[in-house]
């Protein structure tokens, strides 16, 4: 069930694979059905984010790394810090964060499985029915 969504500039189809991959890979070595791991890319427009009261696009980039991102990752309740840590250094390190980013925005959202439906062959069933062991 884990569901990440990835505002920032435009990436390649390329782009956009190789990190839906790698997270995906990730989220499997840490008890997770790959089937259940969602990535979604949403591209900012210019214009359409501000930090301070400035568009983001006006923050200085220092080097040719991720200029921006906001990230938002829903996963499971019960993970421990180490597991958000982890996640979080995976996260930064696919999208190409440097030294250089001005601006890099990471939240979790702990979610219930029971507050979590899937699609399964036409009906909606619950995650708390549907996952068994898996998170």
């Amino acid at each position: 069930m884990p569901t990440i969504t990835i505002r920032t500039t435009a990436l390649s189809t390329v782009e956009r694979r190789a990190i839906a991959v790698r997270l995906t890979r990730w989220f499997a070595e840490h008890d997770s059905d790959r089937k259940h791991v969602v990535v979604r890319f949403e591209r900012t427009e210019e214009g359409s984010v501000f930090v301070g009261g400035l568009p983001i696009e006006a923050l200085p980039r220092e080097d040719d790394g991720l200029h921006h991102a906001s990230v938002v990752c829903c996963v499971s309740v019960g993970r421990d810090e180490a597991f958000y840590e982890e996640l979080a250094d995976v996260l930064a390190d696919s999208l190409g964060m440097t030294t250089g980013t001005p601006f890099f925005y990471l939240e979790f959202r702990p979610t219930p499985k029971e507050s979590v439906y899937f699609g399964v062959q036409g009906h909606l069933r619950r995650a708390d029915s549907t996952l068994r062991g898996n998170r």
